[in-house]
């Protein structure tokens, strides 16, 4: 995994029509290599792509006092945030090329308080994809203690470019 290139502004997103030159596959494992950029929500909330492969997204990250609630805890969004991506990616992993994709709804279970600072890996793995939908499930751990702290599901729809 090289160091990710975050996309600063929206001129640095690929665009629709070289996105639809690829598989899911082959861009998420561009995004990995750094030969695309990373989106610029994974460097605001600390998290980014660490592995893919067909079906799988792993996303690692830790949460700062910046991504807090005003009582100090984790804020659910940022919980919402990494599954998202890490479930979403790997729906995008089943599309094929000319095809293209967006979440249209997702949950998330916190089963925990994630403590600020420990390092987590999100694993996001697909279950079903098809030709309009793919759903995906998700979990975020903590890589030092092994800890189970939120779980989610996700279905994303399909589209043809």
């Amino acid at each position: 995994m090289t160091e990710p290139r975050y996309a600063q502004t929206p001129a640095d997103l690929p665009d629709l029509a070289q996105t639809l030159q690829m598989s899911g596959l082959e861009f998420m494992q561009k995004v990995l290599a750094g030969d695309l950029p990373a989106p610029p929500i994974s460097n605001t909330l600390s998290f980014g792509l660490h592995e893919v492969a067909e079906g799988r997204a792993v996303f690692r990250g830790q949460a700062e006092f910046a991504h807090c609630n005003p009582m100090g805890g984790v804020h659910g969004g940022w919980y919402g945030t990494i599954l998202d991506s890490a479930m979403a990616c790997a729906c995008m992993t089943t599309v094929p090329k000319g095809h293209w994709y967006t979440t249209l709804e997702y949950k998330v279970n916190i089963v925990r308080p994630l403590p600020v600072g420990l390092m987590v890996e999100c694993i996001g793995e697909v279950q079903h994809s098809g030709r309009a939908t793919a759903v995906s499930r998700g979990e975020i751990r903590g890589l030092g203690d092994g800890k189970l702290y939120a779980t989610g599901s996700t279905t994303c729809i399909i589209m043809k470019g």
